[in-house]
């Protein structure tokens, strides 16, 4: 009999199903403690970069928030005149060499949606690959960078790195605490200790670090019809669109300005054709930016996507200028 995995059912409750995947949770987390070790111990070769590296990842399977915090973290090493690159996986991008470069124009298809999002929303070169290492590599041979953003890669032990930063949804935080399948952990909690910097998605302690991501102004899909406030439809009945790692997320801020959603939600990253828009009804449609990278097809008048702009708490900003100051004058680029 096939079990129904619902990961939000199972992964953030004390349900049957997770105690039943105790055992491979279990697994996996001795599994990824070897792992982590074994890197440690310097048997394995790590790639080095004449760039100060950031990675910027997580420890818990969906979306953290990490890429709106990487898209704000490069325009501040951007201001402070660094020269910025990102590498990033390119999840379910179908490029066909091991690395490829992503800008502004590439297929969405090819470079995947949030390697496009980052491209298009930093101005800064973007490299994807499953080999973060060859990524690197890559982004060094074009622009020799000051600065190398990395999204996601925590547990891309083979590259090295000179800071980590870990983020965390400050709202549903670590799950059930553990580890996959029977959980979202990518990484036993213990692993945030030995990160350098830890930051919460959402509102905390006002003197640790912390960010909160807000709505800006609604873009029509088509071009055309400009922006409107999101307050705009405030009182109306509309369909959320969201495929992201946390849909709630999004849902929750469109009801907390007012507006009556109609929910759809979709796998992280999902591939949309245009049925899946087509609801039967005359409604307006609002959807995620980094969904609205993969309709730009879809022409039609009333669909809207809503941009977010990642506002910080005093004590990360004062952490990231340290930081962003800090950078060795060697590993700058002369």
């Amino acid at each position: 009999m096939a079990l129904n995995f619902d990961p939000e059912k199972v992964w953030y409750s004390n349900s049957v199903l997770s105690v039943m995947l105790l055992p491979l949770s279990w697994l996996f987390r001795m599994i990824v403690i070897l792992r982590r070790a074994y890197y440690r111990l310097g048997r394995r070769v790590h790639s080095t970069s004449s760039a100060f590296v950031i990675v910027v990842g997580n420890i818990t399977v969906g979306g953290t928030g990490k890429t709106p915090f990487v898209i704000w973290l490069a325009s501040q090493c951007r201001r402070r005149g660094l020269k910025t690159g990102i590498i990033t996986r390119g999840y379910k991008g179908t490029h066909t060499t091991p690395v490829a470069e992503v800008g502004a124009n590439s297929r969405v298809e090819a470079v995947g949606d949030e390697a496009l999002l980052l491209a298009r929303k930093t101005a800064c070169p973007v490299v994807v690959g499953a080999d973060r290492s060859q990524a690197l590599a890559l982004l060094e041979q074009s622009i020799q960078p000051d600065v190398v953003l990395s999204d996601d890669g925590l547990q891309h032990y083979a590259m090295g790195r000179d800071f980590e930063i870990a983020v965390i949804d400050g709202e549903r935080e670590f799950g059930n605490g553990r580890c996959l399948p029977a959980g979202p952990l990518r990484e036993p909690p213990s692993r945030l200790q030995s990160c350098d910097l830890v930051v919460r998605n959402g509102p905390g302690d006002p003197h640790a670090p912390c960010f909160e991501v807000e709505p800006e102004e609604l873009l029509a899909l088509n071009l055309r019809e400009g922006r409107k406030p999101l307050q705009e439809f405030s009182g109306r009945t509309v369909h959320a669109v969201a495929g992201v790692g946390n849909p709630g997320r999004f849902f929750q801020m469109l009801k907390r300005a007012g507006v009556d959603i109609i929910e759809h939600a979709f796998p992280d990253h999902h591939a949309y054709v245009k049925a899946d828009l087509e609801f039967g009804d005359d409604a307006p449609i609002l959807m995620t930016e980094k969904d609205a990278v993969k309709c730009e097809t879809f022409l039609d008048s009333d669909i809207w996507y809503l941009p977010i702009i990642v506002q910080v708490n005093a004590a990360l900003e004062q952490r990231i200028s340290t930081l962003i100051e800090g950078i060795p004058i060697a590993k700058t680029t002369a």
